[in-house]
């Protein structure tokens, strides 16, 4: 059961870059807006993710490092942090989904959720 005072909302918003991106060789490149907002009843302290992309073959990648585009971000109760990030597929439908491995201003430790969401190229889904 989770508790009240520790919830950490994640959204995401996606967009294909086809400028960055080369079909011809099987190179596909999107951006995600992330808003990580603190719903809960303590501050907390983004300390580090952990990713599972997975291309429109099946293959699984499984990303880990410390923070959010080079920043650890502090959220207030009731604020949230913004960040836009990027990933390369070599298919042009793709899932990412998630954790945010957080610490509350009272010690707790806990893991925000990043349900899964679709990264795909404009009309590669019917």
């Amino acid at each position: 059961m989770s508790d009240s005072r520790y919830q950490v909302d994640v959204s995401v918003v996606t967009r294909y870059l086809p400028d960055q991106s080369q079909p011809e060789h099987d190179r596909f490149a999107f951006a995600y807006t992330i808003t990580v907002q603190n719903n809960g009843e303590v501050a907390a302290k983004l300390l580090s993710r952990h990713w599972v992309i997975t291309d429109g073959d099946g293959h699984v990648e499984h990303v880990r490092g410390e923070g959010v585009v080079g920043q650890q971000p502090s959220i207030d109760v009731g604020k949230s942090h913004v960040y836009t990030s990027g990933t390369v597929m070599t298919t042009k439908v793709g899932t990412m989904q998630g954790t945010y491995q957080m610490l509350a201003d009272d010690g707790k430790h806990f893991d925000a959720i990043i349900e899964p969401f679709r990264l795909a190229v404009p009309g590669a889904l019917h």
